[in-house]
């Protein structure tokens, strides 16, 4: 797999040619990055791809209750990304309004970790 670089601005980096690319594990990586962060209608090509925050995430009542939902759409937005072959353990928090979550993915070409909040 092949995935351009994101920069610490989480934009794609551009004008160094091939150093602008990633490979592997680091691309499935960067894959899943980007796929959490794209909110479900913000992308003009399909308004159907992207993970639903504003439509089923915030705003919800309780969002403690709803946990497992949350975490099963974080999990499925991984879990459909290409490379990815499986999540072998996910642990989440919400506290202070605010969600995050580790976990340890399987890919085609090795483990990786993700922590992020949202």
């Amino acid at each position: 797999m092949r995935y351009r670089v994101l920069d610490i601005n989480g934009d794609y980096s551009f004008g160094r040619g091939q150093q602008n690319i990633t490979y592997g594990k680091y691309a499935v990586a960067q894959a899943v990055e980007t796929r959490l962060k794209l909110l479900k209608g913000e992308w003009w090509e399909n308004t159907e791809e992207g993970l639903p925050l504003f439509q089923r995430i915030l705003g919800t009542s309780g969002a403690l209750n709803n946990l497992i939902i949350i975490d099963s759409l974080i999990k499925e937005r991984i879990i459909k990304t290409p490379g990815v072959l499986a999540i072998k353990n996910f642990e989440s928090t919400f506290e202070n309004r605010k969600y995050s979550f580790y976990c340890n993915i399987e890919t085609q070409y090795g483990d990786i970790e993700i922590d992020e909040n949202l």
